[in-house]
């Protein structure tokens, strides 16, 4: 059912409204459970007003230059109240506890990180949707939203090169032939209208994402692919960016098998931010859909991102009997992995993400969905890499010798440092309020030497 009201309706509207611009089988991996039904558009309402709030505030200070593990710390801190100057129907009461616990406080924010943490990566693709598009005005809506169904995350780490500009087209998931209330609900808010940019479609609908009954005016465009496996979707979504934005610069090659997307989740982030597609291949053989793409781009270089233990040596001689640069960034894990790829650089390719000043992502490694779910925060923003935890409680190691390596600090004047800030992704049963706190400390800025 598609609620009567979007998220956004209690944010007041601008004294002149603005108008819009419109012109008009592989093997799947386990479904996941179904997401908890979704609040009320009236708790929504409450909660979009407060995450804009805290949402702009670690913006605008960082733009200087899974199961649930017992914690022993006890957190005491109280959510923040909302003044009538939010916007937002508060009235300088605190939020009831409902919208506390739907903002995950007291883990929602703190100095250096901003979680958005929903129930799962339904709830945490349509706050990622509105974090970085509020739709408030007309100015500030996508042209375009993608729509992938939840057990597909692999075409989710496609879809997210349509994030990337010119297109800057956020997603959504469906799940078994539906569109979920928060889906429906985000998407009424986001509005989108269509454009010259995304040939006037509204909504992309991927492979089999649920496209019926989709509280927008807008076209909706189907995106099949020649064959109905991945690699043919990610074929057809590479072929719809380059349709709409021209060839590609670089494309990235990641694995197909399901229980290694750990691997491949970091090339979301990388696409949103550089419109490069996103192809797949099996361990040991590379399939013809991707071989394809390749052949129409034999001068494009092409990243097979991850280790041979996931993309073998024979795969890379595949491709380089097509493509006449082929090169590997890779780690011997998942965390490591993405990692490296923050790390990397290569003429125009890769993050080179290696001093401080920038903005991070950060999501559980067994959880691909979640990194497609953010890949708009990579794009806009602190603009910033995909980075990834593989323990609700603590960082892995070489996670946090490289926020040591990049962390900011100052010698007489902080306000003319820069600084990091850090998006976590995921409940406190994926990454813990403890886990967050030792995120903070790393991102924060630190006093170097002895000047005044």
């Amino acid at each position: 059912m598609i609620p009567k009201r979007p998220i956004n309706r209690d944010v007041p509207a601008p004294e002149e409204k603005e108008a819009h611009t419109e012109e008009k089988p592989e093997p799947k991996a386990e479904k996941p459970p179904r997401e908890p039904k979704s609040p009320t558009p009236k708790l929504l309402a409450a909660l979009i007003v407060l995450a804009l709030v805290l949402i702009v505030v670690a913006i605008v200070g960082s733009s200087s230059g899974g199961d649930r593990e017992a914690s022993t710390s006890e957190v005491t801190t109280s959510a923040p109240a909302a003044s009538s100057e939010d916007g937002g129907g508060g009235g300088g009461e605190s939020p009831s506890p409902q919208v506390a616990e739907a903002l995950a406080f007291p883990a929602f924010a703190t100095s250096n990180t901003t979680r958005i943490g929903g129930p799962g990566p339904i709830s945490n693709a349509a706050g990622v949707a509105l974090a970085v598009f509020p739709s408030t005005t007309a100015t500030q809506q996508p042209a375009a939203v993608t729509v992938v169904d939840i057990s597909e995350p692999s075409e989710a780490i496609a879809a997210a090169a349509l994030m990337a500009p010119p297109l800057r087209v956020p997603l959504i998931f469906s799940q078994e032939e539906a569109l979920p209330a928060v889906s429906a609900e985000s998407l009424s808010a986001l509005n989108p209208p269509g454009s010259r940019v995304t040939g006037g479609t509204s909504v992309f609908a991927v492979g089999k994402a649920y496209s019926a009954e989709m509280p927008v005016d807008g076209t909706i465009e189907k995106v099949i692919g020649a064959r109905p496996t991945l690699f043919g979707r990610a074929a057809a979504i590479a072929g719809l960016r380059e349709k709409l934005a021209g060839p590609p610069k670089h494309i990235v090659v990641a694995t197909s098998s399901p229980s290694d997307l750990g691997f491949a989740a970091p090339a979301a982030a990388w696409a949103a931010r550089s419109g490069d597609p996103v192809l797949f291949t099996e361990q040991r053989l590379l399939p013809p859909e991707t071989a394809q793409v390749l052949r129409r781009h034999p001068k494009v270089p092409v990243y097979v991102l991850g280790p041979k233990s996931v993309v073998s040596k024979n795969v890379m001689r595949q491709i380089g009997k097509i493509s006449k640069q082929v090169n590997r960034v890779g780690g011997k894990d998942a965390a490591a992995n993405a990692i490296a790829l923050a790390r990397y650089h290569q003429g125009s390719f890769g993050w080179n993400v290696n001093d401080p000043g920038h903005g991070f992502v950060l999501t559980r490694s067994d959880s691909p969905a979640s990194a497609a779910a953010a890949a708009a925060l990579s794009a806009s923003g602190t603009w910033g890499p995909l980075l990834l935890t593989e323990d609700p409680a603590r960082l892995p190691a070489p996670l946090r010798s490289y926020f040591l390596d990049v962390k900011p600090g100052y010698t007489t004047d902080p306000t003319r440092a820069f600084y990091n800030h850090v998006w976590v992704v995921g409940d406190q049963s994926e990454i813990d309020v403890v886990q967050q706190a030792e995120v903070n400390e790393l991102a924060e800025l630190a006093k170097i030497g002895g000047g005044e």
